[in-house]
């Protein structure tokens, strides 16, 4: 694995993104990540898992920086990966719990809203869905996710706003469930996890299909006419003429 580590102590998973500065979500990260959860989904000896970021990134998003030279045949094969992986995430059975240690916008934002519950470390960072302002055209399936979480007006009027939330901002939203210091923010995702994990496990599970019914329906449905919609406004000029500046500043910084 050249994007994640993974350990496991006492039939937890630990995932911890590790790519780059700001563990931009490219092909190979999406595919580490999404092959290594249905490792963890047919392994009888895991319980559960705890997803966790580093420094002060748990992630920065999709790497637009590698994603804007892609051709049309690859954008349209990462796009139908990225939203199948989160169709996966949605439906993983087993208590998974986001660790979110520093910034969380975009696809970070929708790898967290995937999981079960998140905890936030304290401090001057961002999460939310800002793809709008970016010309990105929001899926429905990410649109559904956001809102089962927020609600419907909410997310509404946060996904039009491309709105980023600070860590007291989520928590009152419901975006997060905890806020902590960066320091004891792996113990707070673990003793939440290990929480999910001490209850009869097929309970548990069934008890969360059961709930996100409607949720995997939608995400496991055929998207391809909205993908065709939303690749048709990636390579329109507006939208590459955004992406290109804030590549561009990127670039500058890096």
């Amino acid at each position: 694995m050249n994007t994640i580590t993974t350990s496991v102590k006492d039939k937890l998973a630990v995932i911890t993104l590790n790519r780059g500065r700001s563990n931009a979500l490219n092909r190979e990260m999406v595919l580490e990540l999404d092959n290594m959860l249905q490792n963890i989904a047919n392994d009888p000896n895991i319980g559960g898992v705890l997803l966790a970021g580093k420094d002060n990134f748990f992630s920065a998003g999709l790497d637009l920086i590698e994603l804007y030279h892609y051709n049309e045949e690859e954008a349209k094969s990462f796009w139908q990966l990225f939203l199948n992986f989160i169709g996966n995430m949605i439906s993983f059975k087993k208590p998974i719990v986001a660790a979110i240690n520093g910034h969380s916008p975009a696809g970070g934002c929708v790898m967290a809203l995937a999981c079960d519950a998140r905890v936030m470390a304290e401090g001057k960072y961002i999460i939310g869905l800002n793809e709008v302002p970016v010309g990105i055209i929001v899926p429905h399936s990410i649109f559904e996710l956001y809102a089962f979480w927020l609600g419907q007006a909410n997310a509404t009027r946060s996904l039009l706003e491309g709105k980023l939330f600070n860590p007291g901002e989520a928590l009152q939203i419901g975006l997060v469930d905890e806020i902590t210091k960066p320091e004891t923010i792996l113990t707070a995702a673990e003793r939440k996890v290990r929480k999910y994990m001490a209850f009869e496990q097929n309970t548990w599970q069934q008890s969360k299909l059961n709930i996100r019914k409607k949720l995997i329906g939608v995400a496991n449905s055929d998207q391809s006419a909205e993908l065709e919609t939303m690749l048709k406004q990636w390579w329109s000029p507006g939208t590459r003429a955004i992406l290109k500046a804030m590549i561009d500043n990127l670039q500058k910084k890096s």
